[in-house]
């Protein structure tokens, strides 16, 4: 229902899905209301009164890519299969598998350098994305020192941290390059560190 008690005539997902579009490609600064009213189909007054303004629909759409993001890396790197292949599989998907984000690159990376240390709630979405997948990966590192893939004397909380760094390094470094023999190699590397 809306703030006026009548039933919405759209669905929020499809709405914000449409905002993580627009923020995605032009920047919260660069995106202007009529720019989401267009690319969502709903009047300024239909969006204020659904969002109450551009920034509450932005943190919603961030909130948003979030979910979904961090719910694709965590299914990865928990699958039933080598930790290694997990691994690998991770940072190939983001460089190569995930096309979306080949020339934007990644909506909550370029929300944290236009905005992050002006607005808190781009910064505390940023830090509980990476949080939750720096967990998710020193989970896998321990998995993989308990069956042996990886050494048993390696601190799992370093391994994840670099594992982390050349994860975002990738993700900054490659949209910006495109050199797949570069990324191949630095791919290679980490997980020769690791392994």
């Amino acid at each position: 229902m809306s703030k006026s008690g009548r039933p919405r005539e759209f669905k929020d997902t499809a709405v914000i899905d449409a905002a993580v579009e627009v923020f995605w490609s032009r920047g919260y600064e660069a995106c202007s209301t009529d720019d989401l009213c267009k690319e969502t189909g709903l009047g300024r007054g239909s969006l204020y009164n659904a969002f109450g303004s551009k920034h509450e629909l932005y943190e919603k759409a961030l909130a948003r890519y979030h979910q979904v993001g961090i719910s694709t890396q965590l299914d990865m790197l928990k699958a039933d299969k080598p930790v290694k292949e997990r691994l690998r599989e991770l940072l190939e998907w983001e460089v190569w598998g995930n096309s979306a984000a080949k020339d934007r690159g990644c909506l909550l990376i370029n929300a944290s350098a236009e905005r992050g240390k002006s607005d808190p709630s781009v910064e505390r979405i940023f830090c509980r994305h990476v949080d939750l997948l720096e967990r998710a990966i020193e989970e896998a590192m321990i998995e993989g020192q308990s069956n042996g893939e990886i050494p048993a004397d390696r601190d799992a909380g370093e391994l994840a941290a670099l594992y982390l760094s050349s994860y975002y390094g990738l993700r900054v470094l490659h949209p910006g390059t495109m050199n797949r023999e570069r990324t191949s190699r630095i791919i290679d590397g980490v997980l020769a560190a690791i392994f």
